[in-house]
Protein backbone atom coordinates (compact mmCIF):
# COMPACT_ATOMS: atom_id res chain seq x y z
CA UNK A 1 0.00 0.00 0.00
CA UNK A 2 1.40 3.51 -1.50
CA UNK A 3 2.18 5.63 1.95
CA UNK A 4 0.52 9.23 1.29
CA UNK A 5 2.62 12.45 2.25
CA UNK A 6 1.31 14.64 4.42
CA UNK A 7 1.87 18.07 5.49
CA UNK A 8 -0.03 20.32 7.96
CA UNK A 9 -0.14 23.80 7.82
CA UNK A 10 -1.28 25.34 11.46
CA UNK A 11 -3.30 28.79 11.33
CA UNK A 12 -2.99 29.62 15.40
CA UNK A 13 -5.78 32.96 14.14
CA UNK A 14 -8.03 30.17 13.86
CA UNK A 15 -6.54 27.44 15.56
CA UNK A 16 -7.33 25.33 12.32
CA UNK A 17 -4.65 22.85 10.63
CA UNK A 18 -5.17 22.57 6.70
CA UNK A 19 -3.28 19.02 4.96
CA UNK A 20 -1.64 18.69 1.57
CA UNK A 21 -2.37 15.25 1.24
CA UNK A 22 0.06 13.78 -1.61
CA UNK A 23 0.13 10.75 -4.11
CA UNK A 24 4.45 10.11 -3.82
CA UNK A 25 3.54 8.26 -7.39
CA UNK A 26 1.94 10.46 -9.47
CA UNK A 27 2.54 13.78 -7.79
CA UNK A 28 -0.99 14.40 -7.53
CA UNK A 29 -2.39 16.06 -3.96
CA UNK A 30 -5.29 17.72 -2.25
CA UNK A 31 -6.19 20.18 -0.07
CA UNK A 32 -7.97 19.74 2.86
CA UNK A 33 -9.87 22.73 5.04
CA UNK A 34 -7.81 25.70 3.74
CA UNK A 35 -7.56 28.96 5.44
CA UNK A 36 -8.79 32.34 3.65
CA UNK A 37 -7.13 35.11 6.63
CA UNK A 38 -9.60 37.42 7.57
CA UNK A 39 -9.79 39.98 10.01
CA UNK A 40 -13.30 40.74 11.34
CA UNK A 41 -13.08 44.06 12.81
CA UNK A 42 -11.65 45.76 9.83
CA UNK A 43 -13.32 43.19 7.12
CA UNK A 44 -9.96 42.49 5.68
CA UNK A 45 -9.30 39.52 3.82
CA UNK A 46 -6.04 37.46 2.68
CA UNK A 47 -4.79 34.27 0.80
CA UNK A 48 -1.40 34.63 2.97
CA UNK A 49 -2.04 31.28 4.19
CA UNK A 50 -3.47 29.44 1.20
CA UNK A 51 0.03 30.87 -0.57
CA UNK A 52 1.85 28.73 1.54
CA UNK A 53 0.51 25.40 0.77
CA UNK A 54 0.99 26.35 -2.89
CA UNK A 55 4.47 27.77 -2.21
CA UNK A 56 4.65 23.86 -0.55
CA UNK A 57 3.43 22.35 -3.77
CA UNK A 58 5.17 24.50 -6.26
CA UNK A 59 8.76 23.58 -4.28
CA UNK A 60 7.76 19.64 -4.17
CA UNK A 61 6.43 19.65 -7.05
CA UNK A 62 3.11 18.61 -6.20
CA UNK A 63 0.10 18.91 -8.78
CA UNK A 64 -3.25 20.22 -6.86
CA UNK A 65 -6.00 18.16 -8.47
CA UNK A 66 -8.68 18.86 -5.49
CA UNK A 67 -9.67 20.73 -2.39
CA UNK A 68 -11.55 18.66 0.24
CA UNK A 69 -13.67 20.17 2.60
CA UNK A 70 -14.50 18.14 5.83
CA UNK A 71 -17.88 20.42 6.35
CA UNK A 72 -19.13 24.06 6.17
CA UNK A 73 -16.73 25.74 8.64
CA UNK A 74 -18.13 28.30 11.16
CA UNK A 75 -14.94 29.35 12.69
CA UNK A 76 -12.69 30.03 9.71
CA UNK A 77 -13.97 31.30 5.78
CA UNK A 78 -12.45 28.96 3.10
CA UNK A 79 -9.45 29.54 0.69
CA UNK A 80 -11.12 26.82 -1.43
CA UNK A 81 -12.13 29.45 -4.51
CA UNK A 82 -7.92 30.75 -4.30
CA UNK A 83 -6.73 27.31 -4.56
CA UNK A 84 -9.23 26.32 -7.37
CA UNK A 85 -8.52 29.49 -9.47
CA UNK A 86 -4.24 29.10 -8.96
CA UNK A 87 -4.32 25.95 -9.72
CA UNK A 88 -7.87 24.44 -11.82
CA UNK A 89 -9.05 22.27 -8.81
CA UNK A 90 -12.26 21.64 -8.17
CA UNK A 91 -14.08 21.47 -4.66
CA UNK A 92 -15.51 18.66 -2.96
CA UNK A 93 -17.50 18.18 0.38
CA UNK A 94 -19.96 15.70 1.54
CA UNK A 95 -23.39 15.65 -0.21
CA UNK A 96 -25.42 16.82 2.96
CA UNK A 97 -24.54 20.40 2.69
CA UNK A 98 -27.65 20.89 1.30
CA UNK A 99 -29.18 20.26 4.62
CA UNK A 100 -27.01 22.91 6.02
CA UNK A 101 -27.98 25.48 2.57
CA UNK A 102 -31.34 24.85 3.81
CA UNK A 103 -30.86 25.79 6.89
CA UNK A 104 -28.69 29.16 6.72
CA UNK A 105 -30.57 30.03 3.36
CA UNK A 106 -33.40 31.88 5.45
CA UNK A 107 -30.72 32.75 8.34
CA UNK A 108 -29.19 35.47 5.63
CA UNK A 109 -31.93 35.89 3.60
CA UNK A 110 -29.75 34.69 0.48
CA UNK A 111 -32.54 34.60 -2.01
CA UNK A 112 -29.46 33.63 -4.74
CA UNK A 113 -28.22 30.50 -3.09
CA UNK A 114 -29.38 27.20 -4.48
CA UNK A 115 -29.78 24.81 -1.98
CA UNK A 116 -28.46 21.98 -4.11
CA UNK A 117 -24.91 22.05 -3.54
CA UNK A 118 -24.57 23.17 -6.81
CA UNK A 119 -21.76 25.86 -5.59
CA UNK A 120 -19.36 22.76 -4.94
CA UNK A 121 -17.70 20.78 -7.99
CA UNK A 122 -18.23 17.38 -6.37
CA UNK A 123 -21.01 16.07 -3.71
CA UNK A 124 -19.53 12.72 -1.58
CA UNK A 125 -21.92 10.53 -0.47
CA UNK A 126 -21.34 8.04 2.35
CA UNK A 127 -18.74 5.07 1.55
CA UNK A 128 -18.23 6.69 -1.82
CA UNK A 129 -14.24 6.25 -3.21
CA UNK A 130 -12.26 8.40 -5.51
CA UNK A 131 -8.70 9.03 -6.07
CA UNK A 132 -5.72 11.16 -5.88
CA UNK A 133 -2.95 10.01 -7.95
CA UNK A 134 -2.90 6.15 -7.43
CA UNK A 135 -4.20 6.34 -3.44
CA UNK A 136 -7.77 5.93 -2.42
CA UNK A 137 -9.96 7.84 -1.24
CA UNK A 138 -12.93 6.44 0.80
CA UNK A 139 -15.58 9.10 2.44
CA UNK A 140 -17.23 8.36 5.52
CA UNK A 141 -20.45 10.10 6.70
CA UNK A 142 -19.97 11.55 10.52
CA UNK A 143 -22.72 13.53 11.29
CA UNK A 144 -23.37 15.37 14.46
CA UNK A 145 -20.89 18.41 14.68
CA UNK A 146 -23.12 19.52 11.66
CA UNK A 147 -25.44 17.26 8.93
CA UNK A 148 -22.79 17.43 6.23
CA UNK A 149 -19.56 16.46 8.03
CA UNK A 150 -17.25 13.92 6.23
CA UNK A 151 -13.68 12.14 7.23
CA UNK A 152 -11.60 11.12 4.05
CA UNK A 153 -9.60 7.88 4.28
CA UNK A 154 -6.53 7.27 2.77
CA UNK A 155 -4.00 4.08 3.74
CA UNK A 156 -3.83 4.20 7.42
CA UNK A 157 -4.88 7.78 7.50
CA UNK A 158 -8.21 9.58 8.41
CA UNK A 159 -9.14 13.26 8.19
CA UNK A 160 -11.66 13.54 10.48
CA UNK A 161 -12.20 17.31 10.81
CA UNK A 162 -14.34 18.78 13.32
CA UNK A 163 -15.87 15.17 14.65
CA UNK A 164 -12.79 14.59 17.43
CA UNK A 165 -10.21 16.64 18.66
CA UNK A 166 -6.86 15.71 20.93
CA UNK A 167 -7.96 12.92 23.20
CA UNK A 168 -6.96 15.16 26.22
CA UNK A 169 -9.29 18.36 24.61
CA UNK A 170 -12.51 15.35 23.83
CA UNK A 171 -14.78 16.00 20.90
CA UNK A 172 -16.32 18.92 19.13
CA UNK A 173 -19.64 20.79 19.59
CA UNK A 174 -23.24 19.54 18.89
CA UNK A 175 -25.02 23.02 19.45
CA UNK A 176 -25.27 24.47 16.05
CA UNK A 177 -28.26 24.32 13.60
CA UNK A 178 -28.56 20.96 12.30
CA UNK A 179 -26.12 19.46 14.89
CA UNK A 180 -27.25 16.86 17.29
CA UNK A 181 -24.65 15.19 20.06
CA UNK A 182 -26.61 11.58 19.61
CA UNK A 183 -25.81 11.82 16.05
CA UNK A 184 -22.24 12.83 17.28
CA UNK A 185 -21.70 9.91 19.52
CA UNK A 186 -22.86 7.74 17.03
CA UNK A 187 -20.22 8.96 13.99
CA UNK A 188 -17.50 8.92 16.24
CA UNK A 189 -18.09 5.01 17.22
CA UNK A 190 -17.51 4.72 13.52
CA UNK A 191 -14.69 6.49 13.77
CA UNK A 192 -13.03 4.57 16.23
CA UNK A 193 -14.19 1.24 15.02
CA UNK A 194 -11.17 1.41 12.51
CA UNK A 195 -7.76 -0.43 13.32
CA UNK A 196 -6.71 0.90 16.06
CA UNK A 197 -3.40 2.08 14.52
CA UNK A 198 -5.29 4.15 12.31
CA UNK A 199 -3.84 8.12 12.48
CA UNK A 200 -6.15 10.68 12.74
CA UNK A 201 -5.71 14.31 11.76
CA UNK A 202 -7.55 16.60 13.33
CA UNK A 203 -8.95 20.47 11.84
CA UNK A 204 -8.32 21.93 15.61
CA UNK A 205 -6.19 22.29 18.29
CA UNK A 206 -6.52 24.48 21.28
CA UNK A 207 -4.20 23.47 23.76
CA UNK A 208 -5.83 21.68 26.60
CA UNK A 209 -5.55 22.92 30.05
CA UNK A 210 -1.39 22.27 30.93
CA UNK A 211 -0.61 21.68 27.19
CA UNK A 212 1.84 24.20 25.75
CA UNK A 213 1.95 22.76 21.89
CA UNK A 214 -0.29 22.50 19.92
CA UNK A 215 -0.74 18.92 18.21
CA UNK A 216 -3.13 17.55 15.57
CA UNK A 217 -2.41 13.60 15.19
CA UNK A 218 -2.84 11.06 17.17
CA UNK A 219 -4.58 7.29 16.55
CA UNK A 220 -7.41 5.57 16.95
CA UNK A 221 -5.62 3.58 19.93
CA UNK A 222 -5.00 7.12 21.73
CA UNK A 223 -8.36 8.00 21.94
CA UNK A 224 -10.01 5.03 23.25
CA UNK A 225 -7.62 5.09 25.95
CA UNK A 226 -7.82 8.72 26.73
CA UNK A 227 -10.19 11.13 25.31
CA UNK A 228 -11.67 12.60 27.90
CA UNK A 229 -15.36 12.59 26.69
CA UNK A 230 -15.28 9.13 24.33
CA UNK A 231 -12.83 7.07 25.76
CA UNK A 232 -13.56 3.51 25.66
CA UNK A 233 -16.75 2.60 28.54
CA UNK A 234 -18.45 6.19 27.98
CA UNK A 235 -21.72 4.89 26.73
CA UNK A 236 -24.58 6.87 24.59
CA UNK A 237 -26.52 8.29 27.43
CA UNK A 238 -23.37 9.70 29.22
CA UNK A 239 -21.72 10.79 26.45
CA UNK A 240 -24.79 13.04 25.13
CA UNK A 241 -25.41 14.52 28.90
CA UNK A 242 -21.79 15.86 29.15
CA UNK A 243 -21.61 16.89 25.39
CA UNK A 244 -25.18 19.15 25.91
CA UNK A 245 -23.63 20.43 29.30
CA UNK A 246 -20.78 21.16 27.88
CA UNK A 247 -22.13 23.06 24.70
CA UNK A 248 -24.15 25.34 26.97
CA UNK A 249 -21.65 27.56 28.14
CA UNK A 250 -19.64 27.87 25.02
CA UNK A 251 -19.21 31.27 23.05
CA UNK A 252 -20.21 31.79 19.93
CA UNK A 253 -16.92 31.25 17.25
CA UNK A 254 -15.78 34.88 16.71
CA UNK A 255 -16.26 33.89 12.35
CA UNK A 256 -19.28 32.22 12.49
CA UNK A 257 -21.39 34.44 10.42
CA UNK A 258 -19.01 35.61 8.12
CA UNK A 259 -17.80 32.17 7.46
CA UNK A 260 -21.35 30.31 7.51
CA UNK A 261 -22.05 32.48 4.93
CA UNK A 262 -19.15 32.23 2.96
CA UNK A 263 -18.47 28.45 3.21
CA UNK A 264 -22.32 27.01 2.29
CA UNK A 265 -21.21 28.97 -1.26
CA UNK A 266 -17.69 27.05 -1.58
CA UNK A 267 -15.95 29.83 0.08
CA UNK A 268 -17.19 32.19 -2.37
CA UNK A 269 -18.52 36.08 -1.93
CA UNK A 270 -21.39 37.67 -3.38
CA UNK A 271 -20.18 39.68 -6.60
CA UNK A 272 -19.02 43.22 -5.42
CA UNK A 273 -20.52 46.45 -5.70
CA UNK A 274 -20.34 49.05 -7.88
CA UNK A 275 -17.56 50.46 -5.58
CA UNK A 276 -15.06 47.47 -5.82
CA UNK A 277 -16.30 46.00 -2.07
CA UNK A 278 -18.15 42.94 -1.26
CA UNK A 279 -20.66 42.72 1.31
CA UNK A 280 -21.05 40.14 4.25
CA UNK A 281 -24.72 40.03 5.88
CA UNK A 282 -25.43 39.83 9.76
CA UNK A 283 -28.67 39.52 11.02
CA UNK A 284 -29.55 41.57 14.17
CA UNK A 285 -31.78 39.89 16.17
CA UNK A 286 -33.71 42.93 18.87
CA UNK A 287 -33.63 41.66 22.58
CA UNK A 288 -34.76 42.82 25.92
CA UNK A 289 -38.87 43.00 24.48
CA UNK A 290 -38.11 44.53 21.57
CA UNK A 291 -39.62 43.23 18.48
CA UNK A 292 -38.50 45.43 15.79
CA UNK A 293 -36.34 48.17 15.01
CA UNK A 294 -37.44 51.64 17.19
CA UNK A 295 -36.51 54.02 14.72
CA UNK A 296 -37.79 52.07 11.33
CA UNK A 297 -40.80 50.86 13.12
CA UNK A 298 -42.59 47.17 13.13
CA UNK A 299 -40.54 44.47 11.62
CA UNK A 300 -40.21 40.88 11.81
CA UNK A 301 -37.50 41.26 14.74
CA UNK A 302 -34.66 39.94 12.20
CA UNK A 303 -33.09 43.53 10.16
CA UNK A 304 -29.97 41.77 8.05
CA UNK A 305 -27.26 44.11 7.54
CA UNK A 306 -25.05 44.43 4.40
Amino acid sequence: MTKPVIEAFFDEATHTISYLLGDPATRKAAVIDPVLDFDLASGAADTGSAERILAFAEEGDWQIAMVLETHAHADHLSAAPFIKARTGAWIGIGARIKDVQKIFRPVFAMEDLATDGSDFDRLFGDGERFAIGELEVRVMHVPGHTPADVAYLVADAAFVGDTLFMPDFGTARADFPGGDARTLYRSIRRLLELPRETRLFLCHDYKAPGRDDYRWETTVGEQLRANVHAAEGMDEDGFVALRESRDQGLAVPKLLLPSIQVNIRAGRFEEAQDNGVTYLRIPVKWTGGQTSDPVAGEGSGQTSIE
